[in-house]
């Protein structure tokens, strides 16, 4: 969890943090997260967003293994930084919850993506591969649709790639979607990017035993809510099995409607569209 910020600077920008420092500490204090201008043996390392606008800096900390975001100003333009996931130029037009985005995929935890009445969908994790396992393996759930790898090294392999190249290049993909009452993982939905095809499209699965329950028609709704209210999508997709009868009826129930007939992989699906 993500306890404090330290900002190590040059010269140049420590003046300016120091005389506006009051402005991160309102938008980050709230959330039990302090501060600082100065590095201390207080610091744990897998608590600490450090910023800095150092190349030297950053390289140290970076051989040491603290999660490092370079600034970027018109001082240091021509200096030579090492290889970073994030920087930024602007240091006080954050908001706390790009500063715990940011730490979060620096550290490998999961964002949380939304909340229903009954649901949170977050991030999956390779933890969550064993629960998957446990979904997958009523044969109803692979009727109309891929199943998991045989092997497990090899599911959680993909999981670990699909964190770091979809989750941390697109920012969106296929989520977990647990129980708030228990944290039990049920299912998995979210949106992905399908080779050919240009809109994000919809995906879901619940878990025979909550199906019949509202959940997928829940997630899925709250699903759309956020690719538009928080992606800026206008539109998306999904593609049905047109012996998917379930699948059918709650693309309709949320307002998708029918395209036409296509083939991929070897398999027929019904291509719906929906306007957000």
């Amino acid at each position: 969890m993500l306890k404090c910020i330290l900002l190590l600077l040059s010269e140049y920008y420590y003046e300016i943090a120091e005389s506006r420092l009051g402005e991160i500490c309102d938008k980050v204090n709230e959330h039990q997260v302090h501060v600082t201008l100065k590095k201390t043996d207080q610091h744990k390392r897998e608590e600490t967003l450090v910023i800095t606008d150092e190349p030297e800096t950053a390289v140290r900390l970076l051989k040491d293994g603290w999660y490092v975001v370079i600034l970027y100003h018109e001082k240091n333009k021509d200096k030579t930084f090492p290889p970073v996931r994030y920087g930024m130029e602007d240091l006080f037009l954050l908001e706390y919850r790009s500063y715990e985005e940011v730490f979060k995929r620096l550290a490998g935890l999961p964002w949380n993506i939304l909340e229903t009445d009954r649901l949170k969908v977050r991030e999956s994790t390779v933890e969550d591969v064993d629960e998957f396992y446990r979904i997958y393996s009523d044969p109803s759930i692979t009727y109309y649709m891929e199943d998991l790898y045989q092997k497990r090294e090899e599911e959680e392999a993909y999981m670990k790639a699909y964190i770091d190249q979809i989750y941390g290049f697109y920012g969106y993909g296929l989520w977990t979607i647990l129980l708030k009452e228990t944290g039990e993982v049920i299912g998995r939905a979210g949106l992905s990017v399908r080779e050919g095809y240009e809109l994000p499209e919809l995906g879901f699965v619940i878990d025979t035993a909550y199906q019949k329950k509202g959940y997928a028609f829940e997630v899925c709704g709250a699903i759309l809510t956020y690719a538009k209210e928080e992606l800026d999508f206008d539109k998306v997709q999904a593609m049905v099995n047109e012996k998917n009868a379930a699948s059918l009826k709650l693309l309709d129930r949320l307002g998708f409607e029918f395209q036409s007939n296509v083939v991929v992989s070897d398999y027929d699906y019904k291509l719906f569209e929906k306007k957000l």
